[in-house]
């Protein structure tokens, strides 16, 4: 009996360290961009911009800033910030899933990293949903089918012009629904 008990306790501890060790490989999805951070952002605007289902660019955040006015040096990383009031506005409007603002507007962030690739970080969108009940599982299959399509590029067609934020401050670059989602 006493075996039994220690092989049930030694295997729950076994299971929580494997799922420690693989949560965020679960949760975010890294996939590796043949162009510059900056062609990256660009092409991954352009194809939000196109995407419909009333996506648009809410802005563009560079978390590296901040690190580099302390004085250190960090490879670059740019965050795009999206949203569509379609998917949002029914999460929003129940006050069981408006917690999940937390998440909005959807980010991509590019960067690059010291092996000289450049990657985009993704979470994923489909594995949340799920977490949350049927209403955020199937909203948010809708946005990993569009999400796939934000990340389609085409090597064929030269580079598009970086969508910039407007003036007065970082958020912005093509506006959304009033503030955002």
């Amino acid at each position: 009996m006493l075996k039994l008990i220690i092989g049930i306790v030694l295997g729950a501890i076994l299971s929580v360290v494997a799922i420690w060790q693989t949560a965020g490989k679960l949760m975010f999805e890294e996939t590796v961009s043949p162009f510059t951070v900056e062609e990256t952002v660009a092409r991954i605007q352009h194809n939000v911009q196109a995407a419909g289902n009333g996506w648009a660019l809410f802005g563009l955040r560079y978390p590296t800033r901040p690190v580099e006015a302390e004085g250190v040096s960090v490879l670059p990383v740019i965050a795009i910030e999206a949203c569509s009031p379609k998917y949002s506005g029914p999460i929003l409007k129940d006050d069981r899933t408006r917690f999940l603002s937390l998440l909005m507007p959807c980010k991509i962030s590019v960067y690059k990293k010291s092996d000289g690739k450049v990657y985009i970080g993704t979470m994923n969108a489909g594995l949340i949903g799920k977490l949350f009940g049927p209403l955020v599982a199937e909203t948010m299959e809708h946005v990993v089918a569009d999400q796939k399509k934000f990340l389609e590029f085409d090597p064929t067609k030269p580079a598009p012009a970086l969508i910039l934020p407007k003036a007065g401050g970082e958020g912005g670059g093509g506006g959304a629904a009033a503030g955002g989602c």
